[in-house]
């Protein structure tokens, strides 16, 4: 047994209770007519308790208290946040400049840094700096320290419009001393932190190796704790970067745990000079992350390790999607990528005047499909992601065709088929409806690989407008592998256009009709899309072969160059080539830019 003692202690009143007398036993037990409340070795108390007055147990207040032993009385953890905030309020109504507020843009991810803090600047009444701009979920987020400022950015909300005529809104609250700016460590620490990492950096190769930062012996001997995955940590080791190796071009963050950049997002002003990043073993979940270094000019990255890696279907969705980050890079994971063709439809330009002008149109409507099915049929089609709008729909259809007997062979495009009438259920039609460019790249990246007969081209414009542009193609083209490797297809394509700039379109609609082809289309000859340049350095001729792109060129009236790639891609057959060269200008699908 226990020897009680009791102790009268005045509370103040929180709901029904009231001033009462509570007794304390040796084990640290407080009780008040059946309740039993117990403190835990760490002076955090339980509470759980028994209610022997009631059938059943009566929950309390979760909110959570606090023991004060210097007045006795139990404080409301929200009480007190509340009343640090009214003396941060209070400091900052008074303008005393060591407090520091938090603006927060909401859905603030969605513009660009630049173009948002220049807007935001703009109308603020007061000149400012932004201190520690960063990416939270969807917000953007910095720091001012000036409590003028603060009111200024305050009266700003709902003053900024964006693009699609929305007005921002910018929230500021007191704040705590950001991180970029609280000195987590000491002076002779950030001294031994600095010590520490010039070791680790080759000046030959201006790169700075900080894997396993942690456990670095030089400061786990001097009992400093650095994990970079803490913003205070990062932002020491970034401070450090920026005063004492500015050229750095290389950075290995590997195996240091990072699940975020929030930290690392500073590494774009404080060494903008990074080329190469290595982020491999790490925690990073979300290709998101990304973004917050994105503005780097990265030649190099490696991730390899981290959960993201696993979230993509195959090696190329993965290539395609950080390039989508880091335009410029040329090797992800130390493996060479595939170089990116860029839409380029700049030549000719297309103004508003230009669609009364037919010649610069056709010219711009030829330019586009060269350049749109060369990177089709070159193996990777992510290359295709700029060429269409972010909001851009496409949809296949296969006809059906009572002379077609076959369409079995057809199997890998009929699980794309959509048709409104036959398909009853709205969700399959919604589903087979590719909408947003990146989903229409990933299907036609699933579709078999292909060669496209170029001149087998019919191009027809249905609409012209200073807004819009609308054509169609057909023509055909064979399979390259698979199954039915050879077999040749014929299609239709129609395209809707909008301007993208004063001088490049996107493509908003695409629709794609696909079919077997006929025995006359089969029976022509078969001439795909030149991926180079047809002219050929004379000194690789023998002087027979000289002679007869002379004499072909003389003949047919092509250019030499044109000629001598006639012959070439008839293995040098006079006789065969003169007969394809006949046949395609009888048809009229030889450019007039072939001809002398």
């Amino acid at each position: 047994m226990y020897h009680q003692q009791k102790y009268a202690l005045p509370l103040q009143k929180y709901g029904n209770y009231s001033n009462e007398e509570y007794s304390m036993d040796n084990r640290r037990v407080f009780q008040q007519r059946g309740r039993n409340y117990t403190w835990h070795k760490f002076d955090r108390k339980d509470y759980n308790f028994e209610h022997t007055g009631a059938p059943y147990a009566v929950g309390l207040n979760k909110k959570k208290r606090r023991w004060n032993d210097d007045d006795r009385t139990f404080l409301s953890a929200w009480d007190d946040r509340k009343h640090k905030e009214s003396k941060m309020s209070y400091n900052a109504q008074n303008g005393t400049r060591e407090s520091w507020f938090k603006v927060t843009i909401p859905s603030g991810r969605n513009y660009d840094k630049t173009w948002l803090m220049n807007s935001i600047m703009s109308i603020c009444s007061v000149p400012f700096t932004p201190v520690d701009f960063h990416y939270d979920k969807n917000q953007a987020r910095f720091f001012v320290q000036d409590a003028s400022t603060a009111s200024a950015l305050k009266d700003a909300s709902l003053k900024i419009c964006d693009e699609e005529n929305q007005k921002i809104i910018i929230f500021v609250r007191p704040s705590i001393v950001p991180y970029s700016v609280k000195s987590y460590f000491t002076p002779k620490q950030m001294e031994q932190i600095k010590l520490t990492m010039m070791k680790r950096y080759d000046v030959s190769q201006k790169s700075l190796d900080l894997r396993k930062f942690r456990f670095d012996r030089d400061l786990m001997s001097c009992d400093i704790d650095m994990m970079l995955n803490r913003r205070c940590c990062m932002n020491a080791t970034l401070q450090i970067i920026q005063s004492n190796i500015p050229e750095l071009l290389s950075l290995n963050l590997c195996n240091n745990k990072l699940y975020q950049l929030d930290g690392l997002s500073e590494v774009v002003e404080k060494a903008p000079q990074v080329k190469i990043l290595n982020l491999s073993k790490n925690k990073l979940r979300s290709v998101s992350e990304l973004e917050k270094v994105k503005e780097l000019k990265l030649e190099e990255l490696w991730l390899e390790g981290n959960p993201l890696c696993r979230t993509f279907q195959n090696e190329s969705a993965y290539a395609s999607a950080i390039r989508d980050q880091f335009p410029t890079l040329i090797r992800l994971d130390g493996k060479e990528l595939l170089s990116q063709t860029v839409m380029n439809n700049e030549n000719p330009q297309l103004r508003k005047e230009s669609y009364k002008e037919p010649e610069i149109i056709r010219d711009l409507v030829v330019q586009f499909l060269k350049e749109y099915y060369s990177i089709y049929d070159s193996g990777d089609r992510h290359g295709l992601l700029s060429a269409y709008h972010d909001e851009a729909c496409f949809s296949l259809t296969i006809p059906f065709n009572s002379c077609d007997s076959d369409l079995s062979n057809l199997e890998e495009y009929f699980k794309h088929n959509r048709d409104l009438i036959k398909l009853k259920d709205s969700y399959t039609r919604m589903k087979l409806l590719k909408h947003t460019n990146r989903a229409i790249v990933d299907s036609l990246s699933t579709l078999p690989k292909t060669q496209h007969d170029f001149y087998s081209f019919w191009v027809d414009m249905s609409l012209c407008t200073e807004v819009m542009l609308c054509f169609s193609v057909n023509g055909v083209f064979k399979e390259v592998e698979g199954k039915y490797q050879g077999c040749v297809r014929a299609f239709t394509r129609t395209f809707v256009t909008v301007p993208k700039s004063s001088s490049s379109m996107y493509i908003i609609n695409d629709k794609m009709i696909l079919r077997n082809s006929s025995p006359r289309e089969i029976q022509k000859p078969f001439i795909p899309l030149p991926t180079v340049s047809p002219s050929l350095p004379k000194s690789t001729l023998s002087e027979k072969h000289q002679e007869m792109v002379k004499s072909f060129s003389e003949q047919s009236g092509m250019k030499l160059e044109y000629s001598q790639k006639c012959l070439d891609d008839n293995e040098w057959d006079y006789t065969k080539a003169s007969k394809i060269f006949s046949i395609l200008q009888t048809d009229g699908k030889i450019p007039k830019e072939f001809f002398k």
